[in-house]
Formats: structure tokens, C-alpha cells, sequence
């Protein structure tokens, strides 16, 4: 693995998808799957997708990327917004293309997403993985990076009026974390909140089992299509955390909060050194 890494640490300066998929350090069998269910080629696929919707369509800058540890298990908890999860994809692509050695960021992906046709499948190939406890700890066993939205559906659901404003915190990923003694790398992403302004149908969304059904105000209203707002996305430095993962909610309150807290410290900032929603 440390010879791989070796062998394309000065090949992965630049965008090039496929030598940065090469480089990826991940533990994939002689098929070219890993564990999970990850394909180097159907990765390389979606991220050449997903290079195009980060540098061009959203142009999104990364600050701070030098605090997500280059190997290693490690906890990003970010902000979540915008009615579809391409925060994740943001995030996700930041953590591939910006640093010298590329990460594969797995999400936990929510667990109406499986039923789509096509998406458990696909979602496998990309790296990502359903968002069950079980899950998580195989990942952070096996070194990986896991993406983790604590505030859930309630983030993506949230009224354009509370943009910006953070959801509660579930205590699930701090839990994780402390079993896993892993660091936790907080993430706060600016320009998802608008990137679809939606009235949220949540007696619809529950009939149809889904965690939000937006409504937006342009075609084609429902699923709606991201405007091309400018995404920031802020990496702050690793915290870590010890205790006992299994204490009552009520004794890893005030950790999680401590994550919360500098997450919103990090919007604020963000924020204030914004000039504009789309550039």
C-alpha cells in the first residue's frame, strides 16, 4: 500500500481522474473491487461527472484541505442542505481532487436510497455505503474516510428561511468516533442553501416514504435541479474526542455540541467573507 501511495505521490498534481483513481489507497481484490463493493473504473466514471459539477458548474473552492488527514480512519461531519445531497458530492470531490494524495470519502447514504432501481447498485460501484452503524465501524476498521450529515433529513428539509441555521445533532457519529478513536475533521459547506429554494410537501413526502419531497418554484418543481450557485466548502482541523462510546446521550451532549458549535463558527465565517451567492 506505502509503495503505491509511493508510486504516484508526484503523478497526482493535477485533475487527471484516472491517475488519481490509481493512486486511491484502498484494499481492492484482483477483480478490482474492494470490500465494499467499490470499482476503480465506475468511480473514475463518476468522478469525471462529478470533476465537471465541482469546478464548472458549481466552482467550488476548498479551504483548509491540508486538515483532512491523508490516510487513516477519520469522521468529516458537515452542515447539510439543499434539498439534494450534492453537498455530499461537493465534499466528496474536494477530498479526491484537492490534495496531493486523493481520499475516497464514503457517505452514508440514507436508507430510502437503495430502493431506487439502479442506485444500490451504482452507489456500491461510486464507494458509498447505506448509513447503518455496522457499516460505519467495517469502514473505520478498515482506515477509510466516512462522510457523516448529523442533522439528517431535518437539514436538507429545513426552510429557506433557516438557511444556514444548524438542525440538531443526532450523538451517533460521536459515538462512532470514540469507538473507533477516530479524528473528527469538521466540514462546513457554504452555497448549498440555495442552491434550490423549496417549500418542503412532508405529509407527501411520508405517504410516499420518503424523508422530504421539495417543491420549487421552477421546472421541474419537484427533484428540483441545483442552481449554479458558487460552493465553498471549509475543512477545519481534526478533533479529537475520548470517553466511553456507549455513555447516555445525555453524557456525549456537550461533545457533540463542541462539533456543532465549531461547525457554526465555521458558517459564520464563511459567511461574512462571502460576496455573493453565485461568484
Amino acid at each position: 500500500m506505502l509503495d503505491r501511495l509511493r508510486q504516484f505521490r508526484g503523478a497526482v498534481t493535477s485533475d487527471d481522474i484516472a491517475s488519481r483513481t490509481r493512486a486511491l489507497v484502498v484494499r481492492d481484490n484482483e477483480f478490482g473491487f474492494d470490500p465494499f463493493g467499490m470499482s476503480r473504473e465506475h468511480l473514475g466514471t463518476a468522478m469525471t461527472v462529478a470533476r465537471f459539477l465541482y469546478r464548472h458548474y458549481f466552482r467550488a473552492e476548498a479551504f483548509g484541505i491540508e486538515n483532512l488527514p491523508s490516510q487513516g480512519r477519520v469522521v468529516i461531519v458537515s452542515n447539510h442542505s439543499g434539498q439534494l445531497p450534492f453537498d455530499a458530492l461537493v465534499i466528496g470531490s474536494a477530498c479526491f481532487l484537492e490534495p496531493p494524495q486523493p481520499r475516497l470519502v464514503r457517505a452514508m447514504v440514507e436508507f430510502f436510497v437503495p430502493t431506487i432501481p439502479f442506485a444500490s447498485y451504482l452507489f456500491a460501484r461510486w464507494g458509498q455505503i447505506t448509513g447503518t452503524p455496522e457499516n460505519c465501524r467495517r469502514l473505520l476498521a478498515a482506515d477509510e474516510a466516512v462522510l457523516v450529515f448529523p442533522e439528517g433529513a431535518r437539514g436538507i428539509s429545513k426552510p429557506f428561511s433557516k438557511r444556514y441555521q444548524l438542525a440538531e445533532f443526532g450523538t451517533g457519529f460521536m459515538r462512532l468516533a470514540l469507538e473507533a478513536r477516530a479524528p473528527i475533521v469538521p466540514v462546513a459547506v457554504i452555497g448549498a442553501e440555495e442552491q434550490a429554494p423549496a417549500v418542503n410537501l412532508e405529509r407527501l413526502a411520508k405517504l410516499l416514504g420518503l424523508p422530504a419531497l421539495p417543491l420549487v418554484p421552477y421546472p421541474p418543481f419537484v427533484a428540483p435541479l441545483p442552481l449554479p450557485v458558487k460552493y465553498r466548502v471549509y475543512f477545519g482541523e481534526p478533533m479529537m474526542f475520548t470517553g466511553d462510546p456507549d455513555d447516555d446521550d445525555d453524557v456525549l451532549a456537550d461533545k457533540v455540541k463542541t462539533v456543532r458549535h465549531r461547525i457554526q463558527g465555521m458558517i459564520h465565517q464563511g459567511l461574512a467573507g462571502r460576496k455573493h451567492v453565485f461568484w
